[in-house]
């Protein structure tokens, strides 16, 4: 009788125990919650380090997020990093009769890139999709981007399955803070300035900075290492295209010949891509001034993007992809 009972008040006891464990998890869960939304909006950005919420903070996303919206049935769209939307001007793709809307994000990942296909692709109706892909972003975790993603665009199941594929403090945090936000309706009225005195959004995704010139320095030699939850995105990404029956061509803006240089492994990611389908990298093709044509290591200044261009669209016509 003596076992029976120990028995019967162990298990009254764990049954208390988890009952307090639950009670307790879902009260620090509600609290949690409510101070993150609280500290968001009443703290000053330095106190709030995994908190950043970058509305309007830079790269034109949430004006590029609110016109894209009311964009459909353009030739190209393009995909991709600073690279693409800094890279693609679509005034210039105009001129020769193209339509296009450039998609890019700064520091833009595959994860974040499949996200906005998914959530725009269809809408768009893209005859060609034109994708940046910058090693480093295929290489790095993508949060920072998918921090601009959560600020600046909608927040919906997707944002969540980024968060929760990525697994970074800051990212929950910023999710439950613009959720709530979005709920509320606290950023329905808001307008991004067109132009920071440096750097102007034009119509169709392209951002134009005024012309600097980079001030050539040495860079150390580094390796790229890929990251497989990158490259899983990618993959998957370029299968959605292609679904949907629409033609996509993978490409490497330049950089300057001093970063592309201090790379070692660069035929590594070259096999890589190609692998993915047609792919260019004009690091190879175009012999641009390193100290001319760009703005910093790695970012055409105007002079190198209408060269980029032009050659891109002749490519685009002499290859036939665009059909």
């Amino acid at each position: 009788m003596r076992h029976l009972s120990f028995i019967f008040n162990f298990e009254m006891t764990m049954k208390k125990f988890l009952k307090h464990t639950i009670l307790f998890a879902l009260f620090f869960l509600i609290f949690y919650i409510g101070m993150v939304f609280v500290w968001g909006v009443v703290m000053p950005p330095r106190f709030r380090p995994n908190l950043t919420y970058p509305l309007g903070a830079h790269g034109f996303m949430h004006t590029r997020i609110q016109e894209v919206k009311n964009t459909k049935n353009v030739d190209i769209l393009f995909l991709g990093s600073s690279h693409a939307y800094r890279g693609f001007d679509t005034r210039i793709f105009e001129e020769k009769g193209l339509s296009s809307f450039n998609l890019g994000s700064s520091a833009q990942s595959p994860i974040e890139s499949q996200i906005l296909l998914k959530r725009y692709l269809s809408k768009i109706n893209p005859k060609l999709v034109v994708w940046e892909v910058f090693p480093a972003t295929i290489e790095g975790d993508g949060v920072e981007s998918a921090l601009d993603l959560i600020a600046n665009d909608k927040i919906d199941y997707l944002s969540f399955g980024m968060a929760w594929e990525l697994k970074n403090i800051s990212l929950y945090n910023n999710l439950l803070f613009g959720f709530f936000r979005e709920i509320l309706g606290m950023d329905r009225d808001f307008e991004e300035p067109k132009s920071d005195g440096t750097n102007t959004y034009i119509s169709g995704g392209y951002v134009e900075r005024s012309l600097e010139y980079w001030h050539v320095k040495s860079m150390p030699a580094k390796r790229l290492t890929i990251n497989p939850k990158q490259l899983e995105a990618l993959e998957k990404a370029i299968e959605l295209i292609k679904s949907q029956g629409r033609d996509i061509v993978l490409v490497q803006a330049p950089t300057t010949a001093t970063q592309y240089g201090s790379i070692l492994n660069n035929t590594m990611f070259d096999s890589l891509m190609s692998r993915q389908g047609y792919y260019k990298n004009y690091n190879q093709i175009l012999a641009l001034n390193d100290s001319l044509h760009f703005y910093d290591s790695h970012h055409l200044n105007q002079a190198g993007v209408e060269i980029f261009d032009t050659k891109f669209i002749e490519d685009l016509k002499t290859n036939n992809w665009l059909k």
